[in-house]
């Protein structure tokens, strides 16, 4: 095809269409890194669409097997559900090839996002997130990314700055003093992300997966906090 021809086509090619053909580069390896990454190749291609996708910059965890944690530390607090404190981050925008390299290093880490960046977090349980989740996709309201975790809870991907309005927010709407079991996670904290095992349970799974628009632009909290609050104060303890 001539170059005039291919450029103008690149210039008609729907934005969707662009998207679609990065994830699947994304999640097709040239054959070099698939060598140097056989053994976490989930892991690589979860954290190379992250990155390079999604703009979220990854930070590796800790695993967690019968109880002891793969930090080392006897007494550690959270086996399983940490940060790896010698492991750098690997910065957005990281390509294939340097999650590969950056990965060799740390071989079965899990894969942990930072939250307060690109994303705050409302976490609420299981039971009442899927529940909220199936009211907000009726009401057609704007959602981001959704998680639950093999321990039974469930992170709603919010705007940043999210966590530090949150008792604000409850104030306003007349849940502030009603004891709920929902919480916002900021600056600071970091989020075990899907495929990878969190604390020895199992690994943690998508409810409702990123996309382009839910990524660039994620819901302010207080769109959806008046049905998490709601739900979680009539789901059972």
């Amino acid at each position: 095809m001539p170059r005039a021809a291919k450029e103008a086509r690149a210039t008609r090619e729907p934005r969707a269409t662009k998207d679609a053909r990065a994830v699947k580069e994304a999640k097709e390896p040239r054959s070099g890194s698939r060598r140097r990454c056989r053994s976490t190749a989930e892991e690589c291609t979860a954290v190379a669409e992250y990155t390079g996708l999604w703009g979220w910059a990854v930070v590796p965890g800790a695993r967690a097997q019968d109880g002891h944690c793969s930090c080392g530390r006897a007494d550690c607090a959270a086996p399983g559900a940490h940060p790896l404190d010698f492991a750098p981050e690997i910065a957005a925008g990281a390509t294939l090839d340097e999650v590969t390299e950056a990965w060799s290093q740390v071989p079965g880490a899990s894969v942990m996002l930072p939250v307060g960046r690109a994303f705050d977090v409302i976490e609420v349980a299981e039971a009442a997130g899927r529940r909220a989740l199936v009211r907000l996709e009726r009401m057609g309201l704007p959602l981001g990314p959704v998680t639950a975790t093999p321990d039974g809870r469930t992170h709603f991907f919010v705007a940043p700055g999210a966590a530090a309005e949150l008792p604000q927010l409850l104030y306003r709407m007349g849940w502030d003093d009603t004891g709920l079991d929902l919480h916002g996670l900021g600056p600071g904290a970091h989020i075990t992300a899907p495929p990878s095992d969190r604390a020895g349970l199992g690994p943690v799974r998508w409810l409702r997966s990123p996309d382009p628009e839910s990524v660039t632009g994620p819901p302010h909290a207080r769109l959806l906090l008046g049905t998490l609050a709601y739900v979680a104060h009539r789901s059972p303890a």
